[in-house]
């Protein structure tokens, strides 16, 4: 280090270290409330029923995590909209299991709903690990690279629940408001955190910026001024486009499957507007490469 990695490693290692600060404050919280509505705390409290109760939360968290596995694809491609959602949604899972401590009699809905979502965002911010610390690699130092960042990752978790423990200790704290700095503090740190990761390679984001700079200006946005543009959530009114849909996907019928075979049938892929969704899809066909790939995507942008 530094030689090693790209220049956007630091910025992207301090932000990493400051919301897993904040991360780690929070699951002192967050916990507490779980334990408190079980009634832990109570000396009438059945161990069992509250065996059962954390068992069956972890349970609907795993199942959650193994059904948005199909969305796989996503995070290689839409790496930093998939990782900030996903903080997001880190977040809303711990503002419910807050809430269980308000509504301890519906402790088990709240508490399977929040660890779904909290699983759901674990599962994405380690698949989207790798691709991450792939862009700051300069070496093939991968592996160095993510010991290293787990490493700092680890240290201000630790850091973070010693905080927690801290504040939570003081008389009179007002949770809500203790809980919205640190909330606010960890979706900050988030989004600065995926902002320094930037990627040679084109996503639809990054795609999409590029073109419409183009047909605005005739310029083509360079890598880094791309990355940096690029938006961390969907932009509602960007075109909605699908590409490399298939053809059940894309046509309601036989009839438009077939019409749309012979307007394209020069060209390695097909276009469809489905009025219903509102979507632009791209049908690729077997003999497709990389470029035609491109040509598919630019077209449909052109014409949305």
């Amino acid at each position: 280090y530094p030689e090693s990695v790209s220049p956007l490693y630091k910025p992207y290692m301090q932000w990493r270290a400051l919301q897993y600060l904040f991360g780690g404050a929070m699951s002192v919280f967050t916990t507490r409330s779980l334990l408190l509505s079980l009634g832990v705390s109570k000396a009438g409290a059945a161990p069992t029923a509250a065996a059962v109760n954390w068992v069956l939360r972890d349970g609907a968290g795993r199942l959650g995590k193994m059904l948005f596995a199909r969305h796989g694809r996503k995070f290689d491609s839409d790496l930093k909209q998939m990782r900030f959602g996903a903080d997001i949604l880190m977040e809303l899972g711990a503002g419910v299991e807050l809430a269980t401590a308000m509504a301890p009699q519906h402790f088990l809905p709240l508490a399977c709903l929040a660890n779904l979502a909290k699983n759901v965002a674990a599962m994405t911010a380690t698949s989207t690990r790798s691709p991450t610390y792939k862009s700051f690699a300069k070496t093939e130092n991968i592996g160095d690279i993510t010991a290293k960042g787990e490493c700092v990752a680890n240290s201000a978790d630790i850091a973070g629940t010693a905080l927690g423990i801290m504040v939570s200790r003081i008389r009179n704290l007002h949770i809500p408001t203790t809980f919205a700095i640190l909330s606010t503090g960890y979706i900050v740190s988030s989004y600065y955190e995926v902002k320094a990761v930037h990627s040679d390679s084109f996503n639809k984001a990054r795609f999409g910026l590029t073109v419409n700079r183009f047909f605005k200006t005739g310029i083509v946005l360079d890598p880094w001024e791309a990355n940096n543009k690029e938006p961390v959530l969907p932009l509602p009114w960007a075109p909605k486009i699908t590409l490399g849909s298939r053809a059940t996907e894309a046509y309601d019928s036989a009839s438009d499957f077939t019409k749309s075979t012979l307007r394209f049938r020069d060209l390695p892929y097909m276009l469809n507007y489905n009025k219903k969704e509102g979507r632009m899809h791209v049908v690729l066909k077997e003999e497709a490469e990389g470029e035609d790939v491109m040509k598919g995507l630019f077209h449909a942008h052109m014409v949305s």
